[in-house]
């Protein structure tokens, strides 16, 4: 790599600086260069800062990546490393999403020192998350739920659910694993029918469009499978313009030489759902993405999520 080292973005969160030593030892291992060539700088983002609201209120999930991406194109680091499902549908111009990592578990974890799954809640239980997307999922299974906002990172959210602010909260189960934190789930959620956030359990690694030799380094870590699955989902965000303000779910998954794509949108309130299914050819991806966004877009019609 460059003699002069290579500089990690990342959020300075402990789920972050794990995804950004992951992909350290990627680059270290693929690249056959010393791990001491390759700096992890943590960035401190507008979303970190927030924490008297919710983020679908102050902006949207961009403010977790937009200081990165500032430092990226003045050149103060030369990736940014992010958990995927924290993007902007739309990336800044001249950053590029160059490689992904490795695909962890998609599933959300139910977490609750009362209850071994979101069923066993006793009634009008409280349930803390700040996901409109896990809000409006839980309160379709269990209207009577008491759904409250849940801030912070993941050991501020699980020490918030031991202290009593909530009985229960869901998590993503990739970032527990990434932790060490699985045994704290009591139970993980089916995914056919509680489907993750686009991009969740998957590490983007972002680069200057303009920096080809960085891109081809990176292209050499790039984990083929996620990178499809992803450019298949943020094609149906992007499509419905998604973002945290608007509740959405997504799951692209390959087998063989084929995609098969699972999405839904659903009312705030978990009252109205519609879900989209298609397959095709993984050359196909994107387009597959689109059209399933397309379609719910046409369903919900343009006041869905008003």
């Amino acid at each position: 790599m460059q003699s002069d080292g290579t500089r990690i973005g990342t959020r300075g969160s402990a789920l972050a600086l794990a995804q950004a030593e992951e992909t350290r030892r990627a680059l270290t291992a693929g690249l056959d260069i010393g791990g001491d060539a390759i700096a992890i700088q943590p960035i401190r983002t507008t979303g970190d800062k927030i924490t008297d609201r919710p983020i679908a209120a102050a902006g949207g999930k961009g403010l977790f990546t937009k200081e990165i991406d500032e430092a990226l194109l003045d050149g103060r680091v030369d990736i940014g490393v992010h958990s995927a499902k924290d993007m902007a549908t739309r990336l800044p111009d001249g950053i590029v999403i160059a490689a992904c990592l490795p695909r962890e578990d998609v599933r959300d974890a139910f977490v609750s020192p009362l209850a071994r799954t979101l069923f066993e809640l006793p009634k009008g239980a409280v349930l803390g998350t700040s996901s409109l997307r896990r809000k409006a999922m839980a309160l379709r299974l269990r209207p009577d739920l008491t759904v409250v906002d849940l801030r912070g990172n993941v050991d501020t959210r699980l020490r918030k659910i031991s202290e009593g602010e909530a009985q229960a909260t869901l998590l993503a189960a990739a970032g527990l694993a990434r932790l060490g934190l699985s045994n704290r789930a009591a139970s993980f959620l089916d995914i056919e029918t509680w489907l993750p956030a686009a991009g969740q359990a998957a590490i983007a690694i972002t680069a200057r469009t303009e920096d080809v030799a960085m891109r081809q380094r990176l292209a050499t870590i790039d984990h083929r499978a996620t990178s499809i699955a992803l450019a298949a989902e943020r094609a149906f965000l992007a499509v419905l313009d998604g973002s945290c303000r608007t509740p959405i779910g997504a799951h692209a998954r390959l087998d063989g030489d084929r995609l098969t794509f699972h999405g839904i949108i659903i009312k705030p309130d978990g009252s109205v759902a519609h879900e989209v299914a298609r397959d095709g050819a993984i050359a196909d991806g994107e387009a597959i993405g689109a059209d399933a966004g397309a379609d719910l877009a046409r369903r919900g019609g343009r006041d869905f999520f008003g």
